[in-house]
């Protein structure tokens, strides 16, 4: 899938999390991530630190990949 914005990465994120069956309380636990802070990633919202959002990708076993276009 293509990501172009907060938005889809979050919703990747979601479908991600419910696929694997977790929760946002299992994450935040494993992580220590507050859940608000996963909700916010999950509702793209646009100053999610990138380090947390690029470790909560991990956990759910998605890798992040930059291409150049062309």
């Amino acid at each position: 899938m293509k990501i172009a914005d907060s938005i889809s990465f979050g919703e990747m994120i979601r479908k991600r999390r419910k696929q694997m069956g977790y929760t946002q309380k299992y994450i935040s636990e494993f992580t220590g991530f507050s859940i608000s802070f996963l909700s916010d990633l999950e509702n793209g919202k646009k100053t999610i630190e990138l380090d947390k959002a690029l470790t909560v990708a991990n956990l759910l076993g998605l890798d992040v990949e930059l291409n150049e276009r062309g």
